[in-house]
């Protein structure tokens, strides 16, 4: 699980800094016109959407932005078709990788993608090649210093959530999806706001390797998140505390 809060850290950061260039705000429209077109625009009745518009939120996009994609979503505005596709690969060191994206040109998207695995020394490979080695989990990071660990695990626990763990200087706190919001909600009551809360793939058996494949495989992740297209990048990379430190002195 570590490797999985590090690497949600790592893009949180790079986030506010996408943020700055529209970036980040584009492919939070997007998932918001997704969710809406699948389960409509309400968002009390469409957990898929109120999670995108929440993400928006925390980013402070724009209410005029989340509302556009909404209504592109529902069909009110017209605007470019998405399709939501998932691309599997490894990189370096035997790393699985998994990348969702919404794009308007499948064709366009795949080569592209392609030759960003290739470049970072991966291979991008067929439909359910490295699927099976993740699960769909609702994640939290909580800094350790706001809370002791029994409080946190009673709130959690009631809350749905299956598990939790220390991590450094945090507290890794998962859920099934369904249980998301009832945890979110339970850690907004007790004044707990976490540093990490989204809904994403999570590696089954996190795999290790030397800090150098683990700075490689970090600048592959990196590059697949870069692109306009991409939505979310997962790997099965253990990433310690050890491997962040020496990746942010690069």
């Amino acid at each position: 699980m570590s490797g999985h809060s590090h690497w949600a850290t790592i893009k949180h950061k790079k986030g506010a800094i996408d943020a700055k260039r529209g970036k980040l705000f584009s492919k939070l429209s997007r998932a918001i016109i997704i969710a809406a077109r699948h389960g409509g625009g309400d968002p009390e009745m469409n957990l898929k959407l109120r999670y995108a518009i929440d993400k928006a939120r925390s980013v402070s996009m724009p209410k005029d932005n989340i509302e556009r994609a909404v209504k592109r979503g529902t069909g009110d505005v017209e605007g470019m078709t998405f399709e939501e596709i998932t691309y599997e690969g490894y990189g370096p060191g035997s790393v699985a990788i998994l990348v969702e994206v919404l794009t308007d040109n499948r064709n366009r998207t795949a080569g592209e993608i392609r030759k960003i695995f290739e470049r970072g020394g991966g291979k991008m490979g067929s439909a359910g090649n490295v699927a099976f080695l993740f699960e769909r989990k609702g994640t939290f990071s909580v800094d350790a210093a706001a809370v002791d660990e029994d409080t946190l695990l009673g709130i959690v626990l009631d809350a749905g959530a299956d598990d939790l763990k220390r991590s450094g200087n945090t507290f890794e706190i998962t859920c099934d999806p369904t249980a998301f919001n009832q945890v979110q909600e339970a850690l907004k009551k007790n004044n707990l706001t976490p540093t990490v809360a989204e809904i994403g793939q999570v590696a089954k058996a996190p795999v290790d390797v030397d800090a150098e494949t683990g700075k490689k495989v970090l600048r592959l992740l990196e590059a697949l998140d870069d692109h306009d297209d991409v939505q979310n990048v997962y790997s099965t990379l253990n990433l310690s505390e050890e491997l962040v430190e020496a990746a942010s002195k690069e």
